[in-house]
């Protein structure tokens, strides 16, 4: 548990002095033995000292650097860019440098590094394993190290990270709060005494930071036998671990344990206790499962296969088909080595390293959107695109690209020294590419009526499966409950899986039916969000509609559904009602909505991809 709240910036509250959480430690610490392990994630509760034991690392690692990387970060920002200043005044082309040459030497941390675009936790993550930054921009090319310990945190709630990002992530780690009450109140009274007295508190426990830190500072990888490469390939193989990351982890891992621990040579119990954290995060699984129980199967795992001993793990990889794990580890590593060999390893307090069949109808639906697009493209707030390049603006430019703005301005100036400093035809704007996202907004009848559980358990099954993989599509869902005499949102727009789950595990059922204030509040949900995701609005309903705050119920429902069609917003009408007595009620509310209409049973989670993905393709847009 973490020192709740803020350090005083000038007495960080100690690595050691934090209550618990001691995978989160042993995990940073290895991170600073071996940078080349490629990060660690943290990943659990907001308050649970994620900050703070990333910040104290610094202090740790010899007062290194500490670098904070703000959400609203720019790639020019991290990467560096052209000299503006320098440009103006003397008109010669010079490197700027970002965030990442900031953090050379020390630690670069990324909280809610899930929010973060994907293509900049790429370029965070690439120069973690290289130590190399290499940047090309503006007719500039510049190369500078990059050494640095890589700390990212997220809470999963806000969403997780794609795959394949998640997977470049050395180790991961979950932290949450203790639910130990002695083990709360003993953090209560640590920070409550900080807060009293930084200098006295930090003083208290110099002894236990100094002693680690000269831990760290003096620690060298220890090195790693064939039974070691072969033993980690054979447990990769068991736990199911895709390529060859986990492997490569695994044996850094254990390596940087036991050089902290003072040893020369690496062993299999290194190996087991840093298994699981190289393995959580890289293992297929049903996101819908939950997470204290996907942790436990992992134990089951390593532990079965450890008390098996390493002759008849040894035996099961060769009747995989195997036998060369050890080859293929070790030929990953070497790949990875002369990568790392280019770039070196931090440097300065880290030391040197040791050589060693989609819904057709779907095709159907609406050609315009609520920004009055016909191609069905979001609108360019397009979240966290890829600068591309820039272009001379057609008309009144979006925004200013000021690093070409300014090179259009010397090179125009080159030949008339005497001309204005800048002029209209300089202007430049940014061109961006990325891919953007759709919010689904389900409005889903849970009032008394025939056939709500069955309504319920089909929009509860689509959405279960639709968010499997919502992470690649970039995708978010929500959902609007109405009965009785209100609609309220229920699940607000997320992508993550486990809000969802906890959320819909239990819709109550029952009362009249308000069709008119589901369609409204649905609407007015997917208004408000299309700034950041194009809305798409999914009604589940019979279309019997049984009470409104005035007037007649029917022509309520068919007013809310006329006005969803004046706003544009993309909708799909999902008719509940029984085919053997239909009034056609839910047929009218389309027809109204200018929404196409599908039966229940083609609700699922086919069907919501591919109405996804007909409103998605790559924008490259004006920035």
């Amino acid at each position: 548990m973490s020192g709740l709240g803020r350090f005083d910036q000038d007495h960080l509250y100690p690595f050691t002095a934090v209550v618990g959480h001691e995978e989160a430690k042993l995990a940073l610490c290895l991170l600073a033995v071996e940078p080349r392990i490629g990060g660690v994630l943290l990943r659990g509760d907001k308050g649970a000292a994620k900050t703070t034991l990333a910040r104290s690392l610094a202090r740790l690692m010899g007062d290194a650097p500490f670098v904070d990387l703000p959400l609203g970060a720019t790639e020019d920002s991290v990467v560096g860019t052209l000299d503006l200043r320098g440009a103006l005044e003397s008109g010669e082309r010079r490197f700027k440098p970002g965030l990442l040459a900031r953090a050379h030497g020390g630690v670069l941390y990324v909280d809610e590094v899930n929010l973060l675009a994907d293509h900049l936790v790429d370029v965070l993550l690439d120069a973690a394993v290289s130590g190399v930054n290499v940047v090309e921009r503006e007719g500039v090319t510049h190369r500078h190290p990059a050494r640095f310990v890589l700390v990212g945190s997220m809470n999963p709630e806000e969403g997780d990270l794609r795959p394949q990002l998640l997977d470049r992530f050395g180790l991961s780690v979950e932290v949450r709060s203790s639910r130990d009450p002695a083990e709360r109140a003993e953090a209560l009274r640590r920070r409550l005494a900080f807060d009293e007295d930084p200098a006295g508190f930090v003083a208290a426990w110099e002894d236990e930071e100094r002693r680690l830190a000269e831990r760290l500072g003096t620690a060298r990888p220890a090195r790693l036998s064939d039974d070691l490469f072969l033993a980690a390939a054979a447990l990769a193989v068991e736990a199911g671990a895709q390529g060859l990351r986990a492997d490569l982890t695994m044996v850094r891992a254990a390596a940087a344990l036991a050089g902290l621990e003072g040893r020369e040579e690496a062993r299999l119990d290194d190996l087991r206790r840093v298994a699981p954290l190289a393995l959580a995060h890289r293992l297929r699984r049903d996101p819908f499962d939950d997470p204290a129980e996907r942790a436990a199967d992992l134990d089951e795992v390593v532990e079965r296969f450890f008390d098996r001993g390493p002759t008849q793990n040894s035996g099961a990889m060769h009747n995989m088909g195997g036998g060369r794990g050890d080859d293929a580890a070790a030929a990953a590593m070497d790949g990875e080595q002369r990568t790392a060999e280019a770039g070196g390893r931090p440097g300065g307090p880290l030391g040197e390293s040791p050589p060693n069949p989609t819904f057709t109808a779907a095709g159907s639906l609406l050609s315009t959107n609520s920004t009055g697009r016909p191609d069905g493209r979001r609108s360019p707030n397009d979240r966290g695109g890829r600068k591309v390049g820039e272009r001379k603006p057609e008309g009144e430019p979006t925004s200013i690209a000021t690093a070409a703005t300014v090179r259009e301005a010397i090179l125009r100036r080159s030949t008339d020294p005497d001309a204005p400093l800048l002029e209209v035809s300089d202007l430049r704007e940014a061109v961006t590419s990325g891919k953007g996202g759709n919010l689904l907004v389900f409005a889903v009848d849970t009032s008394g009526s025939m056939g709500a559980a069955r309504r319920v358990e089909a929009v509860r099954s689509a959405v279960s499966g639709f968010l499997a993989d919502a992470y690649v599509r970039r995708d978010r869902v929500a959902v609007v409950a109405f009965a009785g005499e209100a609609a309220r949102v229920v699940l607000r727009p997320t992508s993550s899986v486990e809000v969802a789950r906890a959320r819909l595990s239990e819709l109550p059922v029952g009362g009249t039916t308000p069709l008119g204030e589901g369609i409204r509040r649905a609407a007015a949900l997917a208004d408000k969000e299309q700034g950041s995701d194009r809305a798409i609005l999914i009604l589940v309903t019979d279309g019997r509609a049984t009470w409104a705050k005035s007037g007649d119920p029917v022509d309520d429902a068919l007013e809310a559904a006329r006005a969803v069609r004046r706003a544009q917003i993309p909708s799909v009408v999902v008719d509940a009602e029984d085919p053997r007595s239909t009034t056609g009620l839910a047929a009218d509310v389309a027809a109204e909505m200018g929404a196409m209409r599908l039966p229940l049973h083609g609700l699922d989670p086919e069907f919501l991809v591919a109405v996804s993905r007909r409103h998605r393709r790559t924008d490259t847009t004006r920035r």
